[in-house]
């Protein structure tokens, strides 16, 4: 801060992450508006797919007659879950990267 002003504890912060980051060799790369909207919008999918997948899991265990049905449906959400984040990680990573989707 130019004026002398005391730094908020956010803005400490933040000049230690990038200093950090400069001396890991870390580069910063500024995103376009187009990356920042991709980005969002590949995060807002996620969510509904995370919703859905939910709802569906819910309206599953209300049918589920007993406790191996149960697990396997749980582990069915885990896996999905799991896979739907990694969808989205791998698409943000491209969208950052420049590339098209």
């Amino acid at each position: 801060m130019v004026d002398g002003a005391p730094k908020s504890a956010y803005e400490i912060a933040m000049e230690k992450l990038k200093r950090q980051d400069e001396a890991a060799g870390v580069e910063s790369v500024e995103l376009s508006p187009a990356q920042i909207d991709a980005i969002a919008e590949a995060r807002r999918t996620w969510e509904a797919r995370v919703a859905e997948c939910r709802i569906l899991q819910q309206s599953a265990l209300a049918g589920a007659a007993d406790a191996q049905a149960l697990q396997e449906i749980e582990a069915n959400h885990r896996r999905d879950l799991a896979r739907f984040a990694s969808d989205r990680d791998r698409r943000i990573e491209r969208i950052r990267r420049g590339e098209t989707t």
